[in-house]
């Protein structure tokens, strides 16, 4: 597997992975109905470096990095990761998300900060921690999933 930076030219690919994750609505608190414009505005925004996984497959997974906060929140960083549904299970998150901790030292973040994990995407929550994330806040309710109605979101954080 290859992590690279995303080009232009491959955004039908990363749309092809992030709509059906947010059409889904369990994990992004994105508008579930907005356009594959939109989504990829917002997920290869010029505040972001934005990267994909390719295996033999193609592009099976893609994340974005960028500071959590201007100014003096600055030197922490945040990520989105999604990966194709086919990739579920082969290490693709895992991965990316290794390849984020390594990418944003070497960018000179001091930690790395996620600011919305729906407490209901174990499978996520689980990888976090192995990563060495810790769960630093639990935001009550403020998740409206989309089969089991309002359910917690976490803030999670680790020091690079």
């Amino acid at each position: 597997m290859i992590i690279r930076q995303a080009v232009a030219a491959e955004a039908p690919a990363i749309a092809g992975i992030i709509m059906p994750v947010i059409r889904d609505g369990a994990t992004y608190a994105l508008e579930r109905d907005i356009g594959e414009d939109q989504a990829l505005a917002y997920w290869m925004g010029s505040d972001k470096e934005t990267f994909v996984a390719e295996t033999d497959d193609g592009i099976v997974g893609t994340y974005y990095i960028r500071p959590n906060q201007q100014g003096g929140g600055g030197h922490v960083c945040n990520c989105g990761y999604m990966s194709s549904p086919t990739a579920a299970g082969k290490g693709i998150a895992r991965a990316m998300c290794a390849h984020s901790l390594e990418h944003a030292r070497a960018r000179g973040f001091r930690a790395m900060q996620f600011n919305f994990v729906v407490s209901t995407n174990a499978r996520a929550i689980h990888l976090w921690h192995r990563m060495g994330f810790a769960e630093v806040g639990r935001l009550p309710a403020t998740f409206r999933h989309p089969t089991l109605g309002y359910v917690d979101a976490l803030v999670m954080f680790r020091v690079l």
